[in-house]
């Protein structure tokens, strides 16, 4: 007991220290007003990656400033589009951190800056040193110029899909995959229940992979000025060296960083500063921050589940359905509120929070607010689910979608446990209370209640997609079997309304709220966010989004170490509306 309650009271000393600093760093930063020189160039290192949800979460933040988000640099860009002090943009990147639907939307918004007279430069030691290149790439071409380090080398080599599968080894260790899916291109338990890709697998992988080969191929052709064969010939010769890569026309200059940052400069004229995307965000202010009415900004990033499982100081990337209820509802109970823009990037997860998420959206447009849903890398199976009530639909041409199918299952450990020579035994009550251990299969009456439990709920997830798309049920059904489309089939098919990414699905948000265009609104993230001491307080004691704070986490591991020990633990997949993962394209 003495113990305990010394880790209690040193815990809640370091929160103490932890939240003093937090404070005495926020005082110092207001104090100092930010101010940029009379001549800017933007700098943006893209090799440190994007937070894509609001960057919030981890208590580290707090301390040592959160991650840059694909947000701030949409943003800085729209506001510096119109700025006579920025001149250009200098990017510095060439590692392959960016999913294509993420590089198209960074595409888009470096060619509408440089569509206001400004420039672009990029610049990178190397386009995947020994590693694929072909997306970062891609992204770079949106650029002007581009620069490449004299010994770097540009790997533009295409794409690759690899899946590994891991029945044989389950095999070996005695542990036996059982799992239900509906329908057949819901594979994402193959990995665990095949050897090989099966015949709708392959399929839908290899066309995953064209509709990404034709929209890189066309892009960078039409960026470098050149004939589509002009592309696909280097990149079956790729990776290229850097003067190879110049002669084929895919680069400008061959050069050092400090080279490409003067050329900069001179572009920019004399005088001029490098000033990072958040120091001029935080002088120049964000647009769409002053006045006017509101559009809510949701963001829906992570695995689907229904309260939070993440580390309490690193944070994590889960989409929790109390948290979203939260930002519905706080929404919709704001006058000022008159569009909601839903931002998706999500594989799916528990059907259950995707049911719970997709009646909070659905209860806002029941109070009269319009949603548009804005798709990021993926929004599939539950991350497709809870897009399904909005009033419009946005996703990029490569976004990942649809999956509209169901999974459920166990792993069979009881081979395993033989092996090792443990043994286990079971008394219970209910001809199926066994039903969901890992000591064995399903009997033949749990198996048909997991069938009727997969029919039930595949239909109802076409029940969903058939109202929110005004479509009949044989029409979802056809794009439907658990299918993963890129944003442009998903379009085709009737899945989503437009091409684009946040900024396409903004406008479509402010004519839904029925704001003139050119009038002012503001964007407002929900939900809103909660001051520093009530952030350090929920790391304490858990707050209501379901995460086990501080003094639970002790609890939480003698249970789970209880739960491995008795051998009681099901291993099976986290959701059961969860996209398969579609190889490793990269």
């Amino acid at each position: 007991m003495l113990r305990w309650l010394r880790r209690l009271f040193t815990a809640i000393g370091v929160l103490a220290f932890l939240a003093i600093v937090g404070i005495a760093l926020a005082v110092w930063r207001l104090s100092v007003a930010p101010s940029l020189p009379a001549t800017i160039v933007l700098s943006a290192d893209l090799n440190r990656g994007l937070a894509k949800g609001a960057g919030q979460g981890a208590l580290a933040d707090l301390l040592f400033g959160a991650k840059p988000t694909l947000r701030d640099f949409l943003d800085a860009l729209d506001r510096a589009a119109g700025d006579e002090r920025v001149k250009g943009i200098y990017l510095q990147l060439g590692s392959d951190n960016f999913a294509l639907a993420t590089c198209q939307q960074l595409r888009d918004a470096i060619q509408a800056f440089r569509r206001h007279g400004k420039f672009a430069i990029a610049f990178a030691t190397s386009f995947g040193e020994f590693g694929p290149g072909t997306r970062p790439y891609y992204l770079a071409t949106a650029a002007d110029e581009i620069w490449l380090q004299p010994l770097g080398s540009l790997g533009l080599i295409g794409l690759d899909a690899e899946t590994p599968f891991l029945r044989g080894l389950l095999d070996k260790m005695g542990v036996t995959p059982s799992f239900q899916h509906r329908e057949q291109y819901k594979t994402a338990a193959n990995v665990l229940t095949e050897t090989t890709m099966t015949s709708a697998q392959r399929e839908e992988t290899e066309d995953l992979l064209n509709q990404d080969e034709e929209q890189i191929v066309a892009g960078i052709a039409a960026d470098r000025n050149l004939p589509p064969a002009r592309v696909t010939a280097p990149i079956d010769r790729g990776p290229l060296l850097a003067a190879d890569a110049k002669a084929a026309g895919l680069i400008d200059h061959i050069g050092y960083r400090d080279e490409a940052r003067a050329r900069a400069v001179a572009r920019a004229g004399a005088g001029a500063k490098f000033v990072t995307l958040k120091r001029y965000l935080a002088a120049a202010g964000r647009p769409h921050s002053t006045s006017g009415p509101k559009i809510a900004l949701i963001y829906g990033t992570g695995l689907v589940v229904e309260s939070r499982t993440g580390d309490w100081l690193q944070g994590d990337d889960e989409l929790t359905a109390r948290r979203m209820i939260r930002a519905f509802a706080q929404a919709s109970h704001d006058r000022a509120v008159k569009a909601i823009l839903f931002r998706i990037d999500s594989p799916g997860g528990s059907a259950v929070a995707s049911e719970t998420i997709w009646r909070a959206a659905e209860r806002a447009k029941a109070r009269g607010l319009p949603v548009i849903v804005s798709m990021g890398d993926v929004a599939g199976s539950g991350g497709y689910y809870i897009a399904a009530p909005a009033d419009k639909i946005v996703a990029e041409p490569a976004t990942l979608t649809g999956s509209i199918g169901v999974l459920a299952g166990k792993l069979v450990v009881a081979g395993l446990l033989d092996k090792l020579g443990i043994t286990a035994q079971s008394i219970g009550r209910g001809a199926n209370a066994a039903m969901f251990s890992g000591l064995s299969d399903f009997s033949p009456a749990a198996e048909a209640r997991l069938n009727a439990f997969l029919d039930a709920t595949y239909a109802g997830f076409k029940e969903r997609v058939a109202a929110g798309r005004h479509m009949t049920m044989a029409e979802v059904e056809a794009v439907a079997k658990g299918r993963v489309w890129t944003g442009a089939e998903a379009k085709q098919n009737g899945l989503v309304d437009a091409l684009g990414g946040y900024e396409t699905a903004l406008r479509l948000a402010a004519q839904a709220a029925k704001i003139p265009q050119g009038k002012p609104f503001r964007v407002v993230v929900f939900p809103r966010p909660k001051s520093l001491f009530d952030r350090l307080v929920d790391r304490l004691e858990g707050d209501d989004s379901g995460e086990i704070g501080l003094l639970g986490s002790t609890g939480r591991a003698v249970s789970a170490i209880s739960h491995i020990l008795t051998g009681a633990q099901t291993l099976a997949e986290p959701g059961i509306l969860r996209m398969p993962p579609v190889g490793d394209i990269r």
